[in-house]
């Protein structure tokens, strides 16, 4: 089974994502998702900057995808990740994780988030309400101790 991976501009519709996973699998008995959202960090924000290393990023995550599958045993899996400027509250990451049993779902899904956050080439700029072009946000300590606890 190979996950679904699309790093894309445009935005994607979460309950079509669910239903191309679930719809007509019998064995599905749980979907996970995760909705990354752009903040407005406090009102201050107009835009989040996305860019990623084209063809890299993809492999990266789908290798992401296929340890997940193998390791939770998992039905269906769908990583999709946004690049380009996005406006608070707009979409930027969507993970769906089918699996027979909801734990499963939920470790497929937590699994390849903290991966994505931490081995995909993906970088942020935010760009301010106030014109101000802030740097490239810096990798969190937090994000690679949520990865490390996989290993």
């Amino acid at each position: 089974m190979t996950p679904t991976i699309r790093v894309q501009r445009e935005d994607f519709d979460l309950q079509a994502e669910v239903d191309r996973l679930s719809k007509g699998n019998p064995d599905v008995g749980a979907v996970v998702t995760f909705s990354g959202l752009c903040r407005d960090e406090g009102g201050t924000l107009v835009a989040l900057e996305l860019e990623h290393y084209p063809g890299m990023a993809e492999a990266e995550m789908t290798r992401i995808g296929e340890l997940a599958i193998t390791r939770f045993g998992l039905l269906g899996l769908t990583a999709i990740h946004r690049y380009g400027k996005i406006a608070p509250g707009e979409n930027i990451v969507l993970v769906v994780a089918a699996a027979p049993h909801r734990q499963a779902a939920f470790d497929g899904a937590n699994f390849v988030m903290d991966f994505l956050k931490t081995a995909a080439p993906f970088w942020k700029k935010e760009h301010g309400k106030d014109g101000a072009e802030g740097d490239w946000v810096a990798a969190k300590d937090a994000d690679d101790a949520a990865r490390d606890k996989w290993k």
